[in-house]
């Protein structure tokens, strides 16, 4: 009869064991299914920077291993013959200005009434012309003067008949103003002196070479005095912030991930970065060897960078860390 008690006490034991280990096995489970640990190595960006435009080197300002704000001023071109370019090109276009400005105005007052004045002087001189050929013409025609004279007389009265109908002429182009074809070739003339200038003054600015981002000056090519060509590197800049992580995601976990996905960085040394996932392989690839998983090394993985915020520049080229994923309730 002592031996019943006994053995029930004994299943109930067991009973809370097998629970115990039972809801630690869930409990795992559940975890596992929120969070995606991945390993992988930092690629800090590198550019070379250069001079949009060719000229002689005027200044280098940073040496290797020098820090950099984005908007530094790292190089200079001499600028004298980009500022005077630029002048010609402000000169031209205040020429065009005032062009236009005196077609679309029409001629002043004073313009006109000097027209007229010219038109009343060319009509007294034609009519003394024509006074004098009339005179003439009777005469010669009895043989009471010469041919040569009537001649002479004729020709300075149409010499006058010109001289009234070209000042009657400029009069009536003064009064009626410029012609709108010629008010918009002159328009058109400024825009393109005005674009000349544009473009003159973007070289000149250019002439100053700015760094695009935080980072370090890890190369300095070209000394002062050099004559560079347009594109030819003066420094090489590794970037601060944000750098890549490197990381590969096995295919039954592709599933589960996506871009823009919040992810946390982890160093070796327990440091830890906030970032977010950014490109996602559209092909798979064979495990790297430099890669620590699970599977085994023949797994097809998907290659995954990760662009991590790096303020205190503790994330250095080819540092190995561990980035951990917060996977979607659902997922």
């Amino acid at each position: 009869m002592m031996k019943r008690p006994l053995v029930l006490a004994i299943g109930a034991g067991a009973l809370i064991v097998v629970s115990g280990f039972a809801w630690n096995y869930f409990n795992q489970a559940a975890h596992e299914q929120t969070h995606l640990q991945l390993y992988g190595n930092v690629d800090v960006r590198q550019v070379d920077l250069s001079f949009k435009i060719g000229g002689r080197l005027e200044a280098v300002n940073f040496e290797e291993g020098d820090a950099v704000k984005a908007g530094d001023i790292v190089a200079s071109l001499e600028k004298a013959d980009f500022e005077d370019q630029a002048s010609l090109a402000q000169a031209a276009v205040q020429s065009r200005m005032a062009i236009l400005e005196k077609l679309e105005r029409g001629a002043r007052s004073e313009e006109i009434a000097q027209a007229r004045a010219e038109l009343d002087a060319r009509q007294a001189a034609f009519t003394f012309a024509e006074a004098t050929l009339n005179r003439i013409e009777p005469l010669a025609a009895i043989g009471a003067d010469t041919h040569q004279q009537h001649d002479q007389a004729q020709a300075e009265h149409d010499k006058a008949a010109a001289a009234v109908a070209a000042a009657r002429e400029a009069l009536e182009l003064l009064v009626s103003g410029s012609r709108e074809e010629d008010i918009k070739a002159a328009r058109a003339a400024l825009n393109a002196d005005e674009a000349t200038l544009s473009l003159a003054q973007r070289r000149l600015s250019d002439t100053d070479l700015a760094a695009p981002n935080d980072g370090v000056i890890l190369t300095r090519v070209r000394e002062p005095g050099a004559v560079v060509a347009a594109g030819q590197p003066i420094y090489t800049l590794s970037l601060s912030s944000p750098v890549w992580v490197r990381t590969y995601v096995a295919e039954p976990d592709l599933g589960n991930i996506r871009p823009g996905m919040v992810a946390a960085v982890r160093t070796d040394s327990g440091e830890q970065y906030d970032g977010q996932v950014g490109f996602i392989s559209p092909t798979a690839e064979f495990t790297p060897k430099s890669v620590e998983t699970k599977e085994l090394r023949t797994s097809l993985v998907y290659r995954v960078r990760v662009i991590v915020d790096n303020p205190d520049g503790g994330l250095r080229q080819g540092m190995p860390v561990t980035v951990t994923l917060q996977l979607d309730a659902e997922g």
